[in-house]
């Protein structure tokens, strides 16, 4: 889906810019997802590096449209520009040369339909890369590509000339010189600096009517590119009608691409479950709701019936009917789509910011590492999807990447008794549980309120599947806290009667038919909380259930349904405790009105939800304390309706600094200003979002994790290093793996520098993102690709 990302949401196409994924999460693009400590571990059940339904070309049709769902128009069609993006990187595959491909294990290969032969040809006294282009290469305007256009691309990017607007010079500007070699076919690359990464560079290459000016680099080759060279071209770009149009090349001298055409539309992520509903697409990347959608389709199918969510099956009659007629006609199109799992090259981390504050000492951040159950929330975002669940144990490499290993023991696995003497020792100690359970006595959210003795299910308010919003987000005044259809007490149409078990034992019990009326139901305060207690107990039950009938199926109405009146009874059981406890008429500003009492009520309920602040979760937890001042940190996470899942990971690592006496404040912003507003300017202390993998990380990963140094001008320039946290160690780490030409010397230097990242504990890799695409079923080598590079001539349809 969107996924993937760039400081704005986007994902440059640069590879020395690995800008930030931020996770607009619920489209975590949940996969097959696979961490291991070592290659000869891992799991091979899944196959975790690509799935793209692979087909020989002799098997696919001539011809045929690909509509292709992407995330938005490109920035621009110049991939060296900032605000290139992934639309960017797609259709510069597609259209331009790459000298190197990635596989699908993360490792750079020569890429034969532009280059013969590409090595070291020399290493001392200076690195010399001899390139042998295939002479077959030609630009779509019939001259061929030589050494002039990798003169003039280097000597655009090599970051000399301002006038070139370029995003970055990484490994251009290593180079002393470029020049033809033994023929224009022949180049000739000279290093002034020994340069690992050096498959990295002239991918993809631009003709040198781009290169060769400024005005062609900075604005030509923005809104198009009138010559390309790969299998196809791009014929036009249709802003108005949000499309980006590629046609086959009649100069392509490489195997023909089977398809004739591929339509890259933009389709932003939450319309893509209906564009697959009415077939306008043919790929998209989707989130886990929009994939369930297609396999409850396939599975209705296979069972012989088109039922889909609940059925609105009821008695009104032709409405439901025709809901019915409009599922069933999705259904038949959402079969002809199969979905395709594969590894997604990023992970998503803790940020530690430890430019200031509790987090400038390095014990509070290894403390806050400590105390995570890293493969409890990789449980969380793989087991639903039936994928293997193991945290990642790299910050440079993914789990199924050639010379991955596990690193994390440099700082420590989960261990609440270290991360408490961590914190001890860094002068924050407990002051005893006496201070919180006054706190409660005193009105604070009970640790279970809204939960009923002997609950065999749990019935935990503090489960994250039934809210999503915090205590902090609710607003504190009046009756109305906004329309919310999902909630009627909270649209405004009152409150809906308990569920009954009546379908089961024949009738009604008559207390449900009593509205969750908080107060005004019946005279006295004793009845009213009797009343609502017993309320409570029928949405227990009603919601045990409908979990029942969900069978795990957490997308079903039937799931949607437990959720609401497991809320419902937490919300009752927090009303009569209010009562109760005679707090019901000193509400603030409530003049004992019944809106106002439930409009607390839900907010106490929400309270429990969610760790806020975590110690409430255990009653014998209390805050750790420093000149009596509590340990508070303030957790900033993405507001949009795409990041419920990852608000969920950020819910569950609040609990569990809960239980070493750390207090969170969770704040949820904008996604137009998470990035820019916070992550950027380093306002957070704990943040969530991901970054994606390279196949060169000791170039495009340095300035991740590069220590932040002074400017001029007294500010901080922090690079892309967003958690200010870095060591003069782990720079020189960075520069020795980015000039050792021995590759195995360069493996074993990364994974020095990855075990130093670690024991600096400035960011947690938590988990590695999955990819989820939809596709039609009878297309081949096009899917989730993970690693690796497209192969866009051989995508097709099947004969």
């Amino acid at each position: 889906m969107t996924d993937h990302d760039h400081p704005s949401g986007r994902r440059t196409a640069c590879r020395g810019r690995r800008c930030a994924a931020l996770i607009a999460a619920g489209v975590l693009l949940p996969l097959p997802a696979l961490t291991g400590c070592s290659d000869d571990t891992r799991d091979t059940s899944v196959a975790t590096s690509q799935d793209i339904a692979p087909a020989p070309r002799g098997e696919l049709k001539n011809g045929g449209t690909l509509r292709w769902a992407v995330d938005a128009m490109p920035g621009t069609l110049n991939a060296f520009q900032a605000d290139a993006d992934t639309t960017t990187t797609r259709i510069t595959g597609a259209v331009l040369p790459s000298m190197f491909t990635i596989d699908a294990s993360g490792r750079p290969q020569r890429n034969a339909d532009y280059l013969d032969a590409a090595d070291i040809s020399t290493r001392d006294p200076k690195q010399v890369v001899t390139y042998k282009i295939n002479p077959k290469a030609r630009w779509s305007n019939g001259t061929a590509v030589t050494a002039a256009d990798f003169i003039a691309q280097w000597t655009a990017l090599r970051g000399k000339d301002n006038a070139f607007w370029t995003a970055r010079n990484a490994g251009y500007d290593r180079i002393a010189k470029v020049e033809q070699g033994a023929g224009a076919h022949e180049v000739k690359v000279t290093f002034a600096r020994p340069y690992a990464d050096w498959r990295s560079l002239f991918t993809p290459l631009y003709p040198r009517s781009v290169m060769g000016s400024a005005d062609a680099f900075n604005d030509g080759a923005r809104e198009q590119l009138k010559v390309g060279a790969g299998p196809f071209l791009v014929q036009k770009r249709d802003a108005e009608a949000g499309q980006v149009v590629l046609v086959r090349n009649p100069k392509w001298w490489g195997e023909p691409a089977k398809l004739k055409k591929i339509v890259l539309e933009s389709l932003p992520g939450d319309k893509r479950a209906a564009a697959l509903a009415n077939g306008s697409v043919d790929v998209a990347a989707v989130d886990r709701v929009a994939a369930k959608r297609v396999a409850s389709a396939r599975r209705a199918a296979s069972h012989g019936t088109g039922k889909a969510g609940d059925g609105n099956a009821g008695p009104q009659g032709g409405k439901n009917r025709s809901g019915a007629k409009t599922v069933a006609a999705e259904n038949a199109v959402l079969r002809g789509y199969t979905i395709r799992k594969a590894l997604e090259p990023a992970f998503t981390q803790l940020a530690l910011n430890g430019s200031s504050g509790p987090l400038a000492d390095d014990r509070v951040r290894r403390a806050v590492a400590r105390a995570i159950d890293r493969q409890a929330l990789a449980d969380t975002v793989l087991k639903p999807l039936d994928l293997p669940s193991r945290p990642l144990g790299s910050h440079l490499l993914m789990a199924e990447q050639h010379g991955y290993q596990d690193h994390s023991d440099a700082l420590g696995g989960q261990d609440t008794g270290a991360a408490k003497a961590l914190l001890a020792d860094a002068g924050w100690k407990s002051d005893g549980a006496d201070r919180q359970q006054a706190g409660e006595r005193a009105g604070a959210p009970a640790p279970d309120a809204g939960r009923a003795d002997g609950d065999e299910d749990g019935f935990d308010p503090s489960d994250d599947r039934y809210g999503d919003e915090s205590a902090d987000d609710r607003s504190d005044g009046g009756d109305d806290a906004g329309a919310d259809d999902r909630n009627p007490a909270r649209s405004g149409r009152g409150h809906a009667a308990p569920p009954a078990k009546g379908d089961q034992e024949g009738v009604r019990p008559a207390a449900a038919e009593a509205p969750l009326s908080f107060t005004g139901a019946v005279g006295s305060e004793v009845q009213q909380s009797a009343l609502l207690r017993q309320s409570a107990s029928f949405y227990k039950e009603a919601a045990a259930s409908e979990k029942e009938e969900a069978d795990g199926d957490t997308e079903s109405a039937a799931y949607a349904k437990y959720k609401r009146y497991k809320k419902r009874a937490a919300q009752a059981l927090g009303a009569a405790e209010l009562i109760e406890t005679g707090q019901a008429p000193h509400l603030p500003g409530s003049g004992g009105h019944p809106g106002a009492l439930h409009a607390a009520a839900e907010r106490r309920a929400d309270a429990a939800a969610a760790p806020q602040p975590a110690g409430h979760k255990e009653a014998r937890i209390a805050a750790v304390r420093k000149n009596g001042r509590p340990l508070t940190l303030r957790f900033v996470l993405p507001d949009g309706a795409g990041s419920e899942q990852l608000r969920t990971v950020g819910r569950q690592i609040a609990t569990m600094l809960g239980k070493i006496g750390i207090q969170t404040s969770l704040q949820r912003v904008s996604d137009a200003s998470y990035f820019q507003d916070h992550i950027a300017s380093g306002d957070f202390d704990l943040a969530l979002y991901s970054w994606p993998g390279t196949a060169y990380p000791a170039t495009d990963a340095r300035p991740i994790y590069a220590k932040p140094q002074p400017a001029p001008d007294g500010s901080l320039t922090v690079e892309q290093n967003y958690t200010r946290v870095g060591t003069d160690h782990i720079d020189q780490l960075f520069d020795q793996a980015a000039s050792e030409l021995d590759e195995g010397a360069a493996r074993t230097l990364v994974a020095q520098t990855d075990a130093r990242i670690w024991a600096a504990a400035g960011s947690i890799p938590l988990y590695q993102r999955p990819e989820l695409v939809a596709t039609k079923k009878t297309l081949a080598n096009v899917g989730a690709f993970g690693f690796a590079t497209p192969r866009f001539q051989d995508i097709g349809y099947q004969k």
